[in-house]
């Protein structure tokens, strides 16, 4: 049994419920108030604060931008002039209104807000062709939506990979923790940086006769930098500075890691130091010790560092997987200083020791705190339920495609999917990648097969989805013979259905499978499903699951959809770029 430090005493997890006696608001960090605490099941209620926090995001671009490191930036797109845009933070259970203005010179843009289930408000999800309209430029948009999960995310534009050039920003919703910490150090975003703009980046990996480094079609580029919470020296030259956390001895310290890259995946340590996991995603979950964390594309860790080493200055180190399949970096060695106080102009004389290298795969041993199962009797995989993804190389018309089931998808801008459901058209064209729940509060198993050597990050919008098992992650799956096929006879008895690991976005493995469940029927909407590397989005690599359609209309405003989208169609035949993408 594992054993966890609350409230300043160790607690097994069958004591967890005694740990966090009734109390006001502030009395321990399992409390929240109101009836509320950290063992609350936020799936199914939450608190309503009435406060509402209202934030504006002007998005705009600049063609040749000196960036955080000194680099220029080519197509720059910046939240408020700068990047990362601004922290959007509140309480468990507030609203948040947040204004977008699209200020770009031709692009339409969007805002997605990463891992939160908008609960009966999927028309602001934000993903452009499926929710809504792209915002087109000199016009704005007001996102409305409440808080019903608490923890780190960040939320980014969902629009032709346009994330990539620096619509990102961090979400912190303050809530209790399955762990006592003195001080929140908030969000600590760690993401790859690349000079050239996302538009010939994607061009370049849609073109089979034109690839990079590795000389494959499809292949990406290496980043240019890795930065941590916006900044890093640059690793080419003179400029910018080393993001530091800062600490005080004897006291515990609460960061939260996010990755909103585009490509490249980390695993996290402190020289010298361990962490204690308190939230994988936004989930919270069983408290563990560890001295390093898998961070894939979308994933956030919420850990609690202990100020218990000698006074100094010591190394955050990122680390790379040494395949290369999970992103590579011109920086090969990206690091952030942990200082404690009095040592803030010092740099770190140990390197460390370099983490286990595990070829591109997330922790799947995390239990949340809030046990949620999935009922074994029902899993009944069927060739239906199984989603294949492959690359396709199709040398006819020049284009290199991320495929689900053989279909690349391909979103019409001018009518979102959620035009449909308003038109009460449920005839959708194969390329939108629609895949109908049934019309019932059920239980949804999925198997998606990976037929490529390539691990790709999986993001669900709306929910969050068990992790039932996996296959191997192979050092180098471009070596092995082929896929190896989840086979229900065999398999099913390495899944593990009672309170698996639950999250929003894991990894699934090169050559191999992945099997995830989710209770489907109790959130309408049309939501996403796919590859959180944007390149692969803009190639195809997505499905949408649409889940009770025939109540979305007394859930939401669908019609409000249309003040959006009336201004993007009138807009659309004038816009010089047209879209050359997925549109995701």
């Amino acid at each position: 049994m594992r054993f966890h430090q609350l409230l300043g005493g160790l607690v097994p997890l069958v004591g967890l419920a005694a740990a966090f006696p009734t109390c006001n608001n502030g009395c321990n960090r399992g409390c929240w108030g109101d009836g509320f605490d950290v063992l609350s099941d936020w799936e199914s209620k939450w608190p309503i604060t009435g406060k509402t926090n209202i934030y504006e995001l002007e998005i705009t671009e600049v063609d040749e931008w000196v960036g955080p490191d000194g680099g220029v930036k080519h197509g720059a797109m910046l939240i408020n002039g700068g990047f990362p845009g601004p922290v959007i933070r509140g309480n468990w259970g507030d609203r948040f209104d947040v204004i977008v203005t699209n200020k770009l010179k031709y692009n339409g843009t969007s805002m997605h807000w990463h891992g939160l289930h908008l609960w009966n408000n999927n028309i602001n999800d934000g993903v452009s062709g499926i929710t809504e309209c792209p915002i087109p430029p000199g016009h704005s948009k007001k996102y409305s939506f409440i808080a019903t999960q608490y923890g780190s995310s960040w939320y980014h534009s969902h629009i032709s990979s346009q994330y990539a050039n620096g619509i990102v920003g961090a979400i912190q919703i303050d809530g209790p923790s399955t762990y006592p910490y003195d001080d929140d150090l908030g969000a600590f975003p760690i993401n790859d940086w690349y000079y050239d703009s996302v538009e010939h980046i994607v061009t370049r990996m849609m073109d089979p006769n034109n690839p990079f480094r590795s000389g494959s079609p499809g292949s990406p580029p290496q980043s240019d930098n890795i930065l941590f919470n916006g900044t890093n020296i640059n690793p080419s030259g003179p400029g910018g500075e080393y993001a530091k956390v800062r600490l005080t001895s004897g006291k515990r310290h609460r960061l939260r890691l996010i990755n909103p890259s585009a490509d490249n995946t980390f695993t996290i340590s402190v020289v010298g130091h361990t962490m204690t996991v308190i939230e994988a995603d936004f989930v919270p979950v069983q408290p563990y010790d560890t001295t390093e964390v898998y961070l894939g594309v979308g994933q956030r860790y919420d850990v609690v560092i202990n100020a218990d080493q000698p006074a100094g200055a010591y190394w955050l180190n990122a680390t790379l997987s040494s395949n290369g399949l999970c992103g590579s970096s011109k920086n090969p060695y990206p690091a952030a200083i942990v200082t404690y106080e009095g040592f803030e102009e010092s740099l770190p004389t140990d390197p460390g020791v370099p983490p286990v290298d595990t070829y591109c795969a997330d922790d799947v041993s995390i239990r949340p705190l809030v046990p949620i199962s999935a009922p074994q009797t029902e899993f009944n995989p069927r060739p239906e339920d199984t989603l294949s993804v492959s690359l396709d190389v199709n040398t006819n018309i020049s284009k290199v495609f991320w495929e689900v089931n053989g279909v690349p998808i391909d979103v019409s801008w001018e009518k979102p999917t959620l035009q449909y459901v308003l038109e009460n058209d449920l005839s959708f064209p194969l390329e939108a990648n629609v895949i109908q729940l049934p019309d019932e509060t059920v239980w949804t198993f999925w198997v998606i097969q990976n037929v490529s050597p390539i691990p790709h990050p999986m993001h669900l919008h709306g929910h969050d989805f068990l992790v039932l098992g996996r296959s191997e992650f192979l050092a180098d799956p471009t070596s092995a013979p082929g896929p190896t096929f989840f086979d229900p006879a065999v398999d099913t008895a390495k899944l593990t259905f009672e309170n698996p690991t639950r999250r929003d976005t894991t990894m699934l493995p090169g050559f191999g499978w992945l099997v995830i469940a989710f209770r489907a029927g109790e959130n309408p909407g049309a939501w996403s499903f796919h590859c959180h590397i944007p390149w692969h989005m803009s190639q195809g690599l997505s499905v949408k699951f649409l889940e009770r359609p025939d109540i979305m209309a007394s859930r939401m405003d669908l019609p409000s959809i249309q003040e959006n989208c009336n201004v993007w169609r009138e807009y659309a035949p004038t816009n010089p770029f047209q879209k050359f993408d997925s549109g995701l």
